[in-house]
């Protein structure tokens, strides 16, 4: 079922949502201004034009030689810890149990070539009902990611019904990290015109005994589609959809192909 709302008001809405996405990508020292993803080992060593001497273990990441020596411990599928270096900044993370680092710099070039993120027009048709279902325990779901090795552990909480294409549809919903559903999906314009890893659809809490609105034009890029050094998570199987949905925002690197990014 396709909701309705007042057509002025809603492309308004969708013009004041794809701004703020734009505003995000292109902050100096956002996703689009990392210049360098470097994974550590055990032992100290140089990284690249960075100063000092990183090692990383289970317990910590280690730096020597960067003004005082100091310790670092990123946690796990986290966002990482920033460290300062003039104008960059050094982000550690920890994925998987391995350890990277990764260089925001505002005089990234990657940063100013960034025109904005390509999208559909927003439309009407793409704004669905649906019925969220709980699970009766959340799971979580193992996907794997657009770094090869790496894997990522989603609390799925329930599945969303709801009919696209003339058919009923569902997918698995996982829980958002500031409330709210969070879905990972791919469909047939995933490696054409979409990235071909995911794209992610927030969706407002249930009411009215789990009503939900899944609107499609807002299924937005991870990180990974702008940049080569951020270790985003691939759908699951179970949330590829078989129609396509020529909604939401594009693949803003379309030489990648059927590619995923590293």
């Amino acid at each position: 079922m396709t909701s309705t709302v007042n057509v002025d008001t809603f492309e308004a809405a969708w013009g004041d949502w794809h701004t703020e996405r734009e505003n995000y990508y292109g902050d100096p020292l956002g996703w689009v201004s990392l210049t360098g993803l470097y994974w550590l080992t055990d032992e100290f060593e140089t990284v690249a034009d960075l100063p000092g001497r990183w090692r990383a273990d289970a317990d910590g990441v280690y730096i020597e030689g960067f003004g005082e020596n100091t310790t670092v411990e990123p946690i796990e599928g986290a966002p990482g810890i920033l460290v300062e270096d003039g104008d960059r900044r050094i982000e550690v993370i920890r994925r998987t149990g391995s350890v990277a680092l990764r260089v925001h710099d505002p005089k990234s070039p990657h940063l100013k070539s960034f025109t904005g993120i390509p999208a559909y027009a927003p439309s009407e048709q793409w704004s669905v009902t649906g019925t969220f279902t709980s699970f009766e325990e959340s799971k979580i779901v193992t996907t794997g990611a657009v770094v090869e090795g790496l894997e990522h552990h989603h609390t799925a909480v329930g599945v969303v019904d709801f009919e696209l294409g003339g058919e009923a549809r569902q997918l698995v919903a996982f829980g958002g990290k500031s409330g709210g559903l969070q879905i990972l999906f791919t469909d047939a314009t995933s490696g054409v015109t979409t990235y071909p890893a995911a794209r992610s659809l927030a969706v407002a809490d249930p009411v009215d005994g789990g009503s939900v609105v899944l609107d499609f034009n807002r299924a937005s890029n991870l990180p990974c589609s702008f940049t080569d050094y951020a270790t985003c998570p691939v759908a699951p199987a179970e949330n590829k959809l078989p129609v396509a949905v020529e909604a939401g925002e594009k693949n803003p690197r379309p030489n990648l192909g059927q590619e995923t990014s590293k």
